[in-house]
């Protein structure tokens, strides 16, 4: 992967991390500061800055969108569609990828340092939303260097960072990719989150988020979480196909509570490997941001009145078997992006594999991002 040389600005390459001064106003009326900020950079910033692209991570993502991942050592969960010869590719732009605000990969969440204590933060941390994460990437690209984006781009929530940013910041962004997402959280997105997070504070060891000194966290708890979320990002059309009733290792079954059934076994393993790499705390926070997220209602209540201080293009895609943000939810974004006289591309892909299918082996994907992409050269 070719990145900038960190020999000639350490501001530039893989696994970097900055404390900005802030402060950074919160929109729960919170004063944050400092504001560390973890980061990647691929490629290299043209003189005039014109070739940088954001790109966004969901829920349990982070800034290796195209590096192996420290703490499982597996690539970078969007190689598929960032990398040499993809359609982000480093020869050509100047990417980003920050850890959102929030999170655990080293950006200040409530697992990092409270300057005030000494201690980790935990529940003291503000509770945050989807337009500080973006302020928080803002100071980041100032940082940078960067004044105008050629584009951002996300999938899922990194969607909502990638709708919130022409909105937040009208001038600063040239081009918008939006794939598998929604301008707000409906009842039944915010109702399977609270099933998550109530999991999490269910576990006795979550002790009012102050479990950091333990090194005990709430895994029980989170994996429960996970479990339940990661039935969302399915559909069920993948799900019978790829386990139907399949009986785990045994012709029988059991008569008891083991994972008899392979669909059980997949959701433990998905649960257990997720505790390995994320903090239960973060969790809790970032799913609040995501619950809170209503473009609409920042905005007068009308969603066309985000979009109308942007000269921004538009891209969005949603995939045809995605039930957590289903199509409908990206038609009404192109409703009120032409209601803004907006331009914007729109196309609904088939896939099998439901919301997940923006992180997987998608070539239809692949070939609407590169288009859009190129068109605005």
């Amino acid at each position: 992967m070719s990145f900038n040389d960190p020999t000639s600005d350490r501001r530039f390459g893989l696994t970097r991390t900055v404390t900005l001064p802030g402060p950074l106003r919160l929109d729960g009326g919170v004063l944050l500061s400092p504001v560390d900020i973890a980061y990647e950079t691929y490629g290299t910033l043209d003189a005039d800055g014109g070739n940088a692209i954001l790109v966004c991570h969901a829920l349990t993502g982070d800034q290796h969108v195209a590096s192996n991942h420290p703490v499982t050592g597996k690539p970078g969960w969007w190689t598929r569609m960032v990398g040499p010869g993809k359609p982000i590719d480093p020869a050509r732009h100047f990417i980003v990828c920050a850890n959102v605000l929030g999170s655990c990969m080293g950006s200040s969440g409530p697992a990092s340092i409270n300057p005030a204590t000494g201690a980790p933060w935990g529940m003291a941390f503000p509770v945050i939303t989807i337009r500080d994460m973006v302020r928080a990437q803002a100071m980041l690209l100032d940082h940078l260097g960067v004044g105008v984006l050629k584009a951002v781009v996300g999938g899922s929530m990194g969607g909502m960072q990638a709708l919130s940013w022409p909105a937040t910041f009208p001038e600063r962004v040239k081009a918008v990719v939006v794939i598998a997402s929604t301008a707000r959280h409906t009842a039944q997105n915010i109702a399977f989150h609270e099933v998550g997070r109530q999991a999490v504070m269910a576990d006795p060891k979550w002790r009012g988020g102050d479990y950091y000194a333990d090194a005990d966290p709430p895994a029980a708890g989170l994996a429960v979480a996970r479990m339940a979320a990661h039935i969302t990002y399915l559909s069920e059309a993948g799900l019978t196909e790829k386990f139907g009733r399949k009986l785990q290792a045994r012709e029988t079954k059991t008569f008891g509570f083991d994972a008899d059934f392979q669909i059980e076994s997949y959701l433990r393993h998905q649960g257990i490997a997720f505790v390995d790499r994320f903090d239960a705390n973060s969790y809790l926070y970032i799913t609040r941001a995501m619950d809170y997220f209503d473009l609409a209602e920042e905005h007068g209540g009308r969603l066309a009145s985000a979009f109308r201080p942007s000269k921004a293009r538009f891209c969005l895609v949603s995939f045809d078997t995605d039930w957590l943000y289903p199509t409908a939810e990206s038609r009404a974004i192109v409703h009120a992006l032409n209601a803004a006289g907006a331009p914007v591309s729109f196309v609904e892909l088939s896939s099998p594999f439901g919301h997940d299918a923006f992180l997987l082996e998608a070539p239809e994907l692949n070939r609407v991002v590169d288009g859009f992409l190129r068109a605005g050269i």
